[in-house]
């Protein structure tokens, strides 16, 4: 019997206990999309819905070793990476992106976490941006992490195309600048700029339903699509209605909201 070959994909991220957000939700992404998910974990969060109670960080060499680990055996056809907490967990990683040729890298720079707890140092930030998005094909800030990284506030739909014009420009990389949490829009608006296309994608706005998890959910979508061989743009376009999907159809569990990774 002919086996199916799968892609693979690698997230490099955090752990989140209550199964939401980071490794578990982008492996659940992963799957639903057709891929054998591979992970190197950054931290273990005691976390839920409502809050992260508790940070265990992992030590940079055995992230490293993780990585290491997958890519002998299992090379995976693009990557992500999530939560990565330290500066000294960031230099491992772009240490290895650096050498040699390495597959299409997705950063979804995960500063705070929905509930406002911190998931990257401050000292990690300038490393973050030395460092590691340059080596990356695509970074996925939504607007509070945007505007870090450009440095002033993005409150409206055409500052986000100047936001995602200056992220290409200052770390050559593209840019897909999230605009869900823009206040009074009627849309879920995010904006892509790959240094050539500036694309605005909108799809209705969901309400009531929580969105912890769609950022990573995303980032991983792309980096799915990546792996299944579509073009950045295409992937970024397809991601965008895989979320739309899983939050429109979310599920409870227990007293909260879920994504529908498994939506249609």
């Amino acid at each position: 019997m002919k086996m199916k070959q799968l892609p693979i994909a690698l997230t490099i991220a955090g752990s989140d206990s209550g199964g939401g957000a980071g490794i578990q939700a982008d492996l659940k992404t992963f799957a639903a999309l057709g891929c054998h998910g591979t992970s190197a974990i950054t931290c273990v969060t005691a976390q839920n819905p409502r809050r992260v109670t508790a940070i265990q960080p992992i030590r940079a060499e055995i992230v490293r070793a993780q990585i290491e680990a997958v890519f002998a055996e299992l090379r995976p056809a693009a990557v992500k990476t999530g939560m990565l907490f330290s500066t000294e967990i960031i230099n491992e990683v772009a240490d290895f992106f650096s050498a040699g040729k390495r597959p299409a890298l997705v950063v979804d720079p995960v500063v705070v976490a929905t509930s406002g707890a911190m998931l990257l140092k401050p000292s990690a930030l300038r490393v973050l941006k030395q460092r590691l998005l340059p080596l990356a094909a695509l970074v996925t800030p939504n607007l509070d992490e945007a505007e870090i990284l450009v440095g002033r506030k993005l409150r409206r739909l055409d500052l986000l195309s100047d936001a995602a014009r200056e992220i290409y420009e200052r770390f050559g990389c593209a840019a897909l600048v999230k605009g869900g949490h823009l206040p009074d829009a009627r849309k879920a608006s995010d904006v892509f700029f790959d240094g050539t296309n500036l694309r605005v994608l909108s799809s209705p706005r969901v309400r009531g339903v929580s969105t912890h998890g769609t950022g990573c959910t995303y980032a991983a979508a792309i980096t799915a699509h990546l792996a299944r061989g579509f073009a950045i743009g295409l992937a970024v376009e397809k991601s965008k209605k895989f979320i739309t999907a899983a939050i429109a159809q979310s599920q409870k569990a227990g007293r909260h909201s879920v994504l529908n990774w498994f939506a249609r």
